[in-house]
């Protein structure tokens, strides 16, 4: 009652409540605008023949999936898993996290309908840029995926179907329709122009994003022979890098060799019918806009019912084929951007997943050592803690596997050693990180 009476008071409390106001609409932003002063500087990856580099040095690859980062970045409860993550990665000393940049139609969907965005999600992927960058982790960003998950090709055709635009309701027409292709440039150009609220800087020219992923194991089963899903290949690089040349650029495989390939390679195939897919990785990666080769690794779906033993020979020759691809016929890095082993799996035991694991970062170490195309590896895939609804046969909590961890953190420090070479003994930090 006495401040009401006092008349000189409404000036003040009006003033007040402006500023409330501001803060609650802007807080976010002047809270993410005061910590950019302190993100630190990073430099765009690019590439040398079959090397990654970066400020003239050899970079190396030793990452980690966790598709799930926007998502749960959208919601403030939920946030804290985005910061966790990146925390544990960066205690790993892992350089690359790869993520969804898509989510088409559904739950918490960046893209709500063909062309049209939620800018609240939209902030979510700022968030995770942000947090990254803090971090010092660099994104490889997929763009669509060719499963139904968080919508895919499925969604766009089904769009297309439902404004009657689309020439054919099949998912695989998402490769040929020229209305969906000119949708998806425009859900492109959206991705690679948007102006990150938190920091001002637009995503073409954010050095935190290591490279664009077209799309997450793109295949074309309706056209075997391969050429309907190359000239989607060859048509949406181009575009991809007519907007930003800034960063590398790959286009999402999962290395089946296809018809174009020679009968050895095809035996290379876990069978017969990996060559059937539409999709082909020598072709498909000699595209020259496609700045480097990517390749997934799963024994457990492609050998089902084998031994250890059995998978582990097999998947030798598979990362040894795919690396000499790089070398002889692509002239390009190859980045093994999935591998794991499901703990569905017979006689599964997390010492089995030790043991293949490493097997896999021996052979990209030993590329490296020697200069190869083996430019690093992804697990798939990390969560936080409390993530369970989010996992898979695959998903592992770092830091509650304390072999795995110890595991991760030797390859990071092996790295590391090869990317600083002679300047490693002056590099104390790096130093005191591995003695640890």
């Amino acid at each position: 009652m006495m401040l009401a009476n006092n008349g000189a008071l409404y000036p003040v409390l009006g003033l007040a409540s402006c500023v409330a106001l501001v803060y609650m609409s802007f807080g976010d932003l002047a809270l993410d605008l005061s910590t950019h002063a302190r993100e630190p500087e990073m430099s765009f990856v690019g590439r040398n023949g079959t090397r990654f580099t970066m400020d003239g040095k050899a970079f190396y690859v030793n990452g980690w999936n966790s598709y799930w980062l926007m998502d749960q970045a959208v919601e403030e409860i939920s946030r804290p898993r985005v910061k966790a993550m990146f925390q544990a990665g960066a205690k790993m000393g892992l350089t690359v996290c790869r993520t969804w940049a898509f989510n088409d139609g559904g739950y918490n969907a960046l893209q709500v309908s063909l062309g049209h965005f939620d800018e609240h999600v939209f902030q979510a992927l700022d968030r995770v840029i942000v947090e990254a960058k803090r971090h010092g982790i660099r994104l490889l960003l997929s763009l669509a995926n060719n499963l139904e998950a968080y919508g895919g090709k499925t969604q766009y055709v089904k769009w297309a179907w439902e404004e009657g635009i689309g020439l054919s309701s099949s998912n695989d027409s998402f490769f040929f329709d020229p209305s969906i292709r000119s949708h998806f440039k425009t859900y492109l150009k959206t991705v690679l122009t948007r102006k990150n609220r938190l920091n001002g800087i637009q995503y073409k020219d954010e050095p935190t994003i290591f490279a664009w992923e077209l799309m997450n194991e793109p295949r074309c089963m309706s056209d075997p022979s391969g050429d309907t899903l190359q000239d989607w290949i060859e048509e949406l690089a181009a575009y991809v890098k007519s907007i930003d040349k800034n960063h590398l650029l790959t286009v999402g495989l999962e290395g089946f060799y296809g018809p174009a390939s020679s009968p050895e390679k095809l035996k290379v195939n876990p069978g017969q019918w990996f060559g059937t897919l539409g999709s082909d990785f020598i072709r498909n990666s000699k595209v020259s806009d496609i700045d480097f080769a990517s390749v997934h690794i799963y024994p457990d779906q492609w050998q089902v019912g084998a031994g250890l033993e059995e998978k582990m020979k097999y998947i030798s020759g598979w990362l040894t084929s795919h690396i000499e691809d790089g070398e002889v016929e692509l002239k390009k890095p190859v980045l093994f951007t999935e591998f794991g082993l499901s703990d569905k799996s017979r006689d599964f035991d997390h010492a089995h997943r030790d043991v293949f694991y490493e097997s896999i970062f021996d052979v990209v170490y030993e590329s490296a050592r020697r200069g190869g195309a083996g430019a690093g590896a992804l697990v798939w895939q990390f969560m936080a803690a409390g993530m369970q609804e989010y996992s898979d046969d695959f998903g592992i909590v770092p830091e509650e596997r304390s072999s795995m961890y110890r595991l991760i953190k030797k390859q990071s420090c092996r790295l590391m050693r090869l990317s600083h070479g002679r300047d490693w003994m002056k590099r104390r930090d790096s130093e005191n990180f591995c003695a640890e």
